[in-house]
């Protein structure tokens, strides 16, 4: 896709289709009245009939009269005091899916009232919007559905994107905004693709070839460690949840940067993901309802390696690392039982009285050898717990960081992102009921604060500051909504990335 940004009038730009984003109530004076009085007066006779609405996200398509492009789409972004970079991105996604099974090749988007109301001007409006419009280029149908008809159905291919910014807005600050909104996007979009493709599809072996891919095509180093390296440096919880399994683990190691480097504010940054290709629940095996959701178990591994390629991407060198422990959590003869003892990489052990609580034991070990090759500070990304979906939804990311300034860095690397994060407590008090009859603690225990159960778990195997996210929740979608299909939703990608490049040089 082309992109280019221009400062001329709307009315004057040719394309298929002119999207008009609008803020407040649409009041059809200045360009937006301009551009209305050049289309016939058609978007105030659709305002008047009530189908040009003001509700966040709702659209019209409208006739455009004398205007040099094919048709108009009007879009609403809510009240002007409540915009911000989610929702602009939203809109940016919003407008492919409300063009799915047009034939739109050429997209202007008129950023006026979008950069006037948003913090950050037009440069802003350019980057969110873009990183918005290739998100909702995404279509998970067209993974696995075949012919013409699904590829008429999904979203408009574009050859170009036409950003049109206020007069006084810098093309050349507002291109560079833009270039870097697509990058980004695309990061998001690749964490999407590998965690919608199925289990039988990706297997721990198959994720750590396509990290290897992902490696040569952008200049970074990677390690996978096969299972006797794994139990040569005494890998026992991320071991135990694999050997059921007739596709054996994984240890991905992607790396940006030099060995040992720090990046310029001192960090040596870890981005580590869980990374369950699919989980049946082991011998403590799930319910059979929607069990087929559980490709999506390895959607934190696909997150932390998208970061890092995104990263990397846009500031070359920078010195991250992911890590992915990859499994699959299945009830073979070799399965991990309730009641087993297994050993942790950092000397621990782990009374496993339910195999289901997997997720946390991989981690472990993932992050304990984050912190052996080096990193001094860690972030892991999990869909951990049904707890989370249920006190948040899918709309928000239940979040806790230790020690607090380390978690106040994600904050405002998310706030870049556009991205809804929860601040949970760590409470010292719940940790005795993770006490064992045999071992040094137990992977799971009651449900009540199990949330925070599971956070105070994965803190015994760090010693450096450390946030988990769990995107349980907010990983992937149930049902569709105006700025997204069903599946996978990139979620935390964008956060980890702004996480990242704040210590870039």
């Amino acid at each position: 896709m082309q992109l280019r940004v221009v400062s001329d009038q709307p009315w004057n730009v040719p394309a298929d289709v002119l999207a008009l984003p609008f803020a407040g109530e649409p009041t059809f004076e200045g360009e937006l009245g301009e551009i209305d009085r050049r289309a016939g007066g058609e978007l105030h006779v659709l305002a008047g009939f009530r189908e040009l609405r003001s509700e966040r996200y709702a659209s019209v398509l409208a006739a455009a009269g004398e205007l040099p492009v094919g048709r108009l789409l009007a879009i609403a972004a809510g009240p002007a005091p409540a915009l911000d970079r989610e929702t602009v991105v939203r809109l940016g996604a919003a407008i492919q899916l409300r063009l799915a099974g047009r034939p739109v090749r050429r997209l202007a988007v008129w950023l006026g009232a979008i950069a006037t109301s948003l913090d950050g001007g037009a440069e802003a409006a350019a980057e969110l919007i873009t990183r918005g419009i290739v998100e909702g280029s995404f279509d998970p149908a067209a993974l696995y559905r075949t012919g013409d008809a699904a590829a008429e159905a999904g979203p408009p291919v574009l050859d170009e994107l036409i950003l049109v910014v206020p007069g006084t807005a810098s093309t050349a600050a507002a291109t560079r905004a833009a270039e870097r909104g697509a990058v980004i996007g695309e990061g998001t979009n690749l964490t999407r693709r590998l965690a919608n493709r199925s289990a039988n599809d990706v297997s721990p072996q198959v994720l750590a070839d396509e990290t290897r891919a992902l490696a040569a095509a952008h200049g970074l180093w990677v390690d996978v460690l096969d299972e006797k390296r794994a139990a040569e440096l005494g890998m026992g919880m991320f071991l135990a949840v694999g050997q059921g399994s007739a596709n054996p683990p994984r240890m991905i190691v992607l790396r940006s940067g030099a060995e040992g480097e720090t990046d310029a504010v001192g960090r040596r940054l870890a981005f580590v993901g869980k990374g369950v290709c699919f989980d049946s629940g082991g011998i403590s095996i799930k319910a059979s309802d929607r069990m087929e959701e559980m490709k999506m178990d390895k959607t934190g591994a696909c997150t932390v390696l998208a970061a890092a390629v995104t990263a990397a991407r846009l500031a070359p060198g920078v010195p991250l690392l992911a890590i992915a422990p990859a499994v699959e959590n299945m009830p073979g003869p070799g399965a991990s039982r309730p009641g087993d003892v297994v050993r942790a990489m950092n000397g621990k052990t782990v009374d496993i009285i339910n195999t289901d609580a997997e997720g946390r034991l991989i981690l472990g070990d993932a992050m304990t050898y984050a912190e052996h090759l080096g990193a001094t500070h860690v972030v892991d990304v999990a869909t951990l717990t049904g707890a989370v979906a249920r006190a948040f939804g899918h709309l928000v990311t239940g979040a806790f960081g230790d020690p607090q300034p380390w978690y106040d860095e994600l904050t405002a690397a998310a706030a870049r992102a556009g991205e809804r994060f929860w601040q949970l407590p760590l409470v010292d008090e719940y940790w005795p009921e993770m006490d064992s009859w045999t071992a040094d603690m137990v992977n799971s225990s009651s449900p009540e604060a199990g949330l925070i159960k599971s956070a105070l778990f994965l803190r015994q195997f760090v010693s450096v500051p450390w946030i988990h996210l769990d995107i349980a929740g907010s990983a992937y979608y149930r049902k569709p909504t105006a700025w997204a299909p069903h599946g996978a939703t990139g979620v935390a990608t964008a956060t980890l990335v702004e996480l990242a490049l704040a210590g870039a040089r």
